[in-house]
């Protein structure tokens, strides 16, 4: 839910700059389109934008101990996500004598920062950024969750330092300029997502995990939370009880709302237990109504579908086997090769997520169907992060990536054709991503967690698992926020749970794959809800389109950036080897999507130039 954003400045007063706010904050209106709010004193000021979902009436920011705009010489927030154990924390705090005037949990929060200082991040479980603003102290405190579900930046300035939700809303202050070094032409292309980089030169990211405090003697961070290598002494059955234990109690957490709250269901193993756990809760509540469950097809899809390796079949049967066992109601949306090629939705997409990191229709289709869980639902569940928990992705099993000496989706990106056709066009020699790329894996691996004498085999699996969970997923979760916010749909994500992912992340590498399979542990932990035959299917990942009309419209964009002599692609990727790739038969590209194909490389060409002129960026090459 929401977004935040706001500055603070220790050399001058900004209690009136209320023109500069207001512009900050409006950059987040999709974010929050609900409802704003802005709150200034002469050292920090303070945006917000509302998306309701829990004490519609009650909940409006940014909040201080006595009310919104409160300006009573104490703590004010801007919040930004869900904590789940609000209630829990909220009982304890009443017991400790602080008094609550509402019902959300956005006022738990401040009180619990009141009672316990900083440390009360440790005793949050949710999704979650947020800026606290102490007068007492003069100090500024930046919050994020435990695994970076909801996003957070910051931008220290001369005399203090911006700070928001997004990049753009930093982006909006006339102290912040959009400029972009070797290093973070870097970070985009080579697909590493290193935890703490926003890309944009003077700008970082809130690590996952960490609260960061800025005072009048400077900045200071401190990691509240990371994984840790513990010895896992449960049996297997007992394993698997505890799996479908925590996953349930995260799902029946995760649907606690004062709005509607559906499921993306794409027939999967992943999302289909989800939606099936749903669907169990709110019986047991005794609510009637259905789950809402939503999936995207393509038009033709049926008829044009071939296997790849990648994507076995297609994901529609699938999803209506697990609506139908459930007692979901199935919506599917199915678009046309045009919705995602359509110029405007494309703007969209890009302004959402501030960077070009592309996944091509993806991303296009994932915001076409967001838009139309917004037209039903407010809030959605969504099965981000079980594959890099479990060990669901290809590269977990192919001897080849896992022996590698590299960041293991490497391995789909070069049997793929996309790292080749990077290496063609001239990007990676010219951004030094084969350096880039080591450098990074090196100090990745430096962070993993050991456990004294483990296994050579499973600390090996313990290192890919770490990987995953710490880089690739960053870019997975981002990509729904930025996406599923853009038009003022929450997404919320069980698999992320942190007691989970710890128990999880633990759990011998022979258990998460005991029957041979992938997904094995999860596969159990919700047999009892599922349909044999998603319990049967092979892992296949969110559905690309297959429709050459799509390859076409694709090709005749980078057609048009090479008619522009100043495109500014053409600074960093050859022309020579850009016509070369338009020069391959169009059909090899529309079967072969998602982020690791050629096509891909032709996607992130395309918003690499979008976004260079979109946010005006000064490229320093």
């Amino acid at each position: 839910m929401c977004g935040l954003t706001g500055w603070v400045s220790y050399g001058r007063d900004i209690e009136h700059s209320a023109d500069i706010l207001a512009a900050m904050t409006d950059t987040l209106v999709c974010r929050g389109p609900d409802d704003g709010g802005l709150w200034s004193s002469p050292r920090a000021a303070l945006g917000h934008r509302r998306l309701s979902v829990i004490d519609l009436e009650g909940g409006r920011q940014p909040m201080g101990v006595s009310g919104q705009g409160a300006h009573d010489g104490l703590p004010v927030i801007a919040y930004t996500g869900e904590v789940y154990n609000f209630h829990e924390l909220r009982e304890e705090l009443a017991g400790m004598g602080h008094e609550f005037r509402t019902s959300s949990d956005t006022e738990v929060v401040l009180h619990a920062y009141l009672a316990w200082g900083e440390h009360f991040a440790e005793r949050l479980n949710g999704m979650y950024g947020m800026a606290i603003w102490d007068p007492r102290t003069e100090e500024l405190l930046l919050v994020r969750d435990r695994m970076g579900v909801k996003p957070l930046f910051y931008y220290p300035t001369p005399d203090g330092v911006l700070f928001g939700s997004e990049a753009k809303s930093i982006l909006a202050h006339p102290e912040a300029e959009a400029v972009v070094d070797a290093e973070g032409l870097a970070e985009i292309f080579a697909i590493i997502n290193t935890p703490g980089h926003a890309v944009f030169k003077g700008m970082h990211e809130v690590v996952p995990g960490t609260v960061v405090r800025f005072s009048r003697q400077g900045v200071s961070e401190r990691t509240y939370w990371r994984l840790e290598a513990r010895e896992h002494t449960d049996d297997l059955d007992t394993t698997v009880a505890r799996v479908r234990e925590l996953l349930e109690d995260a799902v029946g957490r995760q649907l606690i709302a004062d709005v509607e709250v559906g499921t993306l269901l794409s027939g999967g193993l992943d999302s289909s237990a989800l939606t099936a756990m749903a669907a169990k809760a709110q019986r047991e509540k005794g609510i009637d109504e259905p789950v809402k469950a939503f999936s995207i097809d393509f038009a033709g899809n049926d008829e044009r579908f071939e296997g790849n390796g990648i994507w076995m079949d297609p994901d529609t049967p699938y999803a209506v086997d697990v609506a139908r066992h459930s007692g979901a109601e199935h919506i599917v949306v199915e678009l046309e090769s045009d919705d995602m090629l359509d110029p405007d939705v494309r703007r969209r997409v890009l302004r959402a997520q501030d960077l070009p990191i592309s996944t091509g229709d993806m991303e296009h289709s994932l915001y076409h169907l967001c838009k139309e869980l917004k037209r039903h639902v407010t809030v959605a569940i969504s099965g981000e992060t079980a594959d890099e928990l479990f060990g669901g992705y290809n590269w977990f099993h192919d001897a080849e990536a896992v022996e590698g000496d590299t960041f293991p989706w490497f391995d789909a990106w070069r049997r793929l054709g996309g790292l080749q056709t990077m290496k063609d066009i001239g990007l990676w020699d010219r951004l030094g991503l084969e350096e880039y790329t080591k450098r990074r894996y090196t100090e990745a691996l430096e962070e993993v967690p050991r456990l004294e004498g483990e296994d050579p085999r499973e600390a090996r699996m313990r290192e890919l698992l770490y990987l995953n969970i710490t880089r690739w997923e960053n870019f997975l979760l981002d990509r729904k926020d930025r996406i599923s916010m853009a038009v003022g749909l929450e997404v919320r994500v069980p698999f992320t749970d942190h007691r989970l992912i710890e128990y999880v992340y633990n759990t011998p590498w022979d258990m998460k794959n005991f029957d041979g399979r992938e997904k094995s542990l999860l596969r159990a932990a919700a047999a009892h809800v599922l349909p044999e035959s998603v319990l049967e299917r092979k892992k296949s990942p969110y559905p690309s389109t297959q429709d050459v009309e799509y390859a076409r419209g694709l090709r005749s964009m980078v057609e048009a950036l090479l008619e522009d002599g100043d495109a500014p692609v053409l600074r960093i990727a050859s022309e020579e080897g850009i016509r070369a790739l338009l020069d391959r038969p169009v059909e090899e590209y529309a079967a072969k999507g998602g982020l690791w194909s050629p096509r891909a490389v032709m996607e992130r060409l395309v918003e690499f130039n979008a976004w260079a002129e979109e946010y005006r960026v000064r490229l320093e090459i």
